[in-house]
Order: structure tokens, then C-alpha cells, then sequence
């Protein structure tokens, strides 16, 4: 997605070869219309699967946005699961453990078992695509209810760790719209989908 990529380039800040921050747009100061039209783009890449979506699945708290516009532009409800489980959520629920990195800490995942069933065709969407741990927890949930997953829609995958790969080996479809080959202070590489191949990108503006 070039919108994307662009706003990345000049906003986003590159603080290791491991970690970015983008919450001047995504994640902590979101750009609504950008947020929209990752949606759409998310229709655009899965609306010819042979299982139309009934509900998208995200996890708490910065992949909701990403997750809302999607299922705004399917037309379906969104769900998020919660890091805790909270007093008035009392009916049963499905659970899967994570592993933050980035906060080093363990938490249980968990959604009712209410808005999420056998019958259901899902779409998880989230923001980061690292390491992979929550969205592995996001399919092991969908596979708990019997539903059927579509696929995994990611904003930015850091494609040089190793969440896709451990979604691949599950079998998961998986779509980022801006793939990470590399990075560092001052300097990203995209790598372009068609051919893997990776485009060096210098900006001044990107960096700490």
C-alpha cells in the first residue's frame, strides 16, 4: 500500500534495526482517513475468498482501529479480544496464552464464545506482524470456536522475524500491506511483494 509506505518514510521513527514507532498515525495519534482506507484495502485483498467474512477479529488495543475500518468495509461486526478478563464478562469464553516482547510480560487472551461460533468465516486484523505471538493466539482462538479462519491482514510486518513464518507453517494466509526487510536509524527497506526483492529507501525525515 503506497500511502502507507509514504507515511512511514516521512513519519515514521526508526529507533533499532528492531523497533519502529508510528503513533503520530497508527497507533497512538491515528489518522482516521488512512485508517479507512487501510480497511478498504484489506476488502480489496479478501473479498474474492471463497468464504465470505462474517466477522473480523483483532486483539486489544492498537490493532481496534485497523479491525473497525475493515469490518466497516465488509459491512460485518468486528471483534477484539480482551488481555484480561474483566467482572462483567462472565459467560464462557475461548483463551489462548500470549507472550509480549515488547512489554516482557504473559497474558491470557480471551473472547466470548457468544459472538464467535462454527459458523463464522473470520478475517484477524492487526497492526505489527513481528514475532507473531498474538496473532498465533488470535488462530488458536478461531480454532477453538470451529470457526473457519480466511486469513491474517497485517498493516506492518517486520518480515525479518519470524511471525510469518510461524503463521505460514500453521497454515494461515497472510497479507501485510507494508513488508519491512530491514531497518535502522534514518533508513527502511521495503520489500515489495511481486518479486521479494528488497527497495532501499533514505529519507531524512525518517529516524529518531
Amino acid at each position: 500500500m503506497q500511502a502507507l509506505k509514504e507515511r512511514i518514510r516521512q513519519e515514521g521513527l526508526i529507533l533499532s534495526d528492531t523497533v519502529m514507532k508510528v503513533d503520530s498515525f497508527l497507533n497512538h495519534q491515528v489518522d482516521t482517513e488512512l485508517a479507512l482506507a487501510i480497511g478498504r484495502e484489506f476488502k480489496e485483498i479478501f473479498k474474492n475468498s471463497d468464504r465470505p467474512i462474517t466477522k473480523v477479529l483483532t486483539i486489544e488495543a492498537s490493532g481496534i482501529q485497523f479491525a473497525m475500518a475493515a469490518a466497516i468495509a465488509f459491512g460485518v461486526p468486528f471483534i477484539y479480544a480482551k488481555k484480561k478478563k474483566v467482572i462483567t464478562l462472565a459467560e464462557s469464553v475461548y483463551t489462548a496464552p500470549v507472550h509480549s516482547f515488547t512489554r516482557g510480560e504473559h497474558y491470557q487472551i480471551s473472547v466470548s464464545q457468544k459472538y464467535l461460533g462454527a459458523e463464522d468465516h473470520v478475517l484477524i486484523v492487526d497492526d505489527f506482524l513481528a514475532t507473531g505471538a498474538a496473532l498465533v493466539g488470535l488462530v488458536d482462538i478461531v480454532k477453538e470456536s470451529g470457526a473457519s479462519l480466511v486469513g491474517v491482514g497485517c498493516v506492518i510486518e517486520k518480515s525479518f522475524q519470524e511471525g510469518r513464518g510461524l503463521l505460514e507453517d500453521k497454515g494461515v494466509n497472510v497479507h501485510s500491506l507494508a513488508r519491512i526487510a530491514a531497518m535502522s536509524p534514518g533508513e527502511v527497506h521495503f520489500m515489495e511483494d511481486n518479486d521479494q526483492t528488497i527497495k532501499p529507501i533514505k529519507e531524512s525525515a525518517v529516524g529518531c
